[in-house]
């Protein structure tokens, strides 16, 4: 597995101080997320003085594990919550299966499309669900997002992430001193 990086750059702020730090963007190399099946557990319940049954959905142990493991790898790479827009970039890689050459002998333009793999979807909840409060505050920073499906290689099942900061220009900030 490839080591996370962290690329900064220095951003010019004239209508604030003279310049600032902000990370430019993290590229994680992540494992491969569980599916969101077995990341949330629904069971029925009977509360304690009631005959009314209802529903409890619940983070799985698997799902809490995947969440330990992405928090290591983050925070190993020195990923701090960022402040502001954020803009997320998933490479989903799945599996190679044995018979991949086979596979690609039969139909050489598509057969990466006959691998199983989650859900685009699905990988992007589960993974923004595993960094929340990690790599940003709240999932309701996020204000773009990119996925894609990439064909299955050597380097095994997992996802890479890309996480970056949205920064917008100041609109006139010569009326603003």
């Amino acid at each position: 597995m490839n080591a996370p990086q962290i690329r900064t750059e220095q951003v010019s702020a004239s209508f604030a101080r003279d310049e600032i730090l902000r990370p430019q963007s993290v590229t994680l190399v992540l494992p491969y997320p569980i599916s969101a099946n077995r990341y949330w557990a629904t069971r029925i319940i009977t509360p304690k003085g009631s005959r009314r049954q209802m529903a409890l959905t619940y983070v799985t142990p698997e799902a809490k594990q995947y969440r330990e493991d992405c928090a290591k790898l983050a925070i190993a790479a020195g990923v701090r919550p960022l402040a502001g827009r954020v803009c997320i970039e998933l490479q989903l890689y799945p599996h190679r299966p044995l018979d991949w050459a086979k596979r690609a002998r039969k139909d050489p333009d598509y057969w990466a499309d006959t691998v199983q793999c989650i859900d685009l979807g699905n990988c992007e909840k589960v993974l923004s669900d595993a960094l929340n409060g990690i790599a940003w505050a709240d999932d309701k920073q996020h204000h773009r997002i990119v996925k894609d499906r990439m064909e299955p290689d050597e380097h095994g099942a997992r996802v890479v992430v890309t996480i970056s900061p949205i920064v917008r220009e100041a609109i006139a900030p010569e009326l603003f001193p």
